[in-house]
């Protein structure tokens, strides 16, 4: 089964972009004045998005976690402790 154009799109979205777009549609849900397939469209696009925001924040802490690795060998290898 394919993804529909609009999930690949999430792909190429911004931290930033995904997060506010997340957040449009949570109020849009919380008003409450949708249709039940436009609440589950809604729901299900959250969903994609909110995946987007947690994969950015894991990758960003692989990124900080791989910098302070590099940082230590890097200390380790300077104070002639290795």
């Amino acid at each position: 089964m394919t993804q529909p154009a609009e999930d690949t799109s999430f792909q190429e979205l911004s931290y930033e972009q995904a997060r506010d777009e997340l957040i449009r549609v949570v109020n849009q849900l919380e008003q409450g004045s949708n249709t039940l397939e436009e609440s589950l469209s809604l729901w299900e696009r959250g969903e994609a998005l909110a995946q987007r925001c947690e994969d950015w924040l894991i990758g960003a802490k692989a990124r900080l976690d791989a910098a302070r690795s590099g940082q230590l060998a890097a200390a380790d290898t300077s104070d002639g402790s290795k």
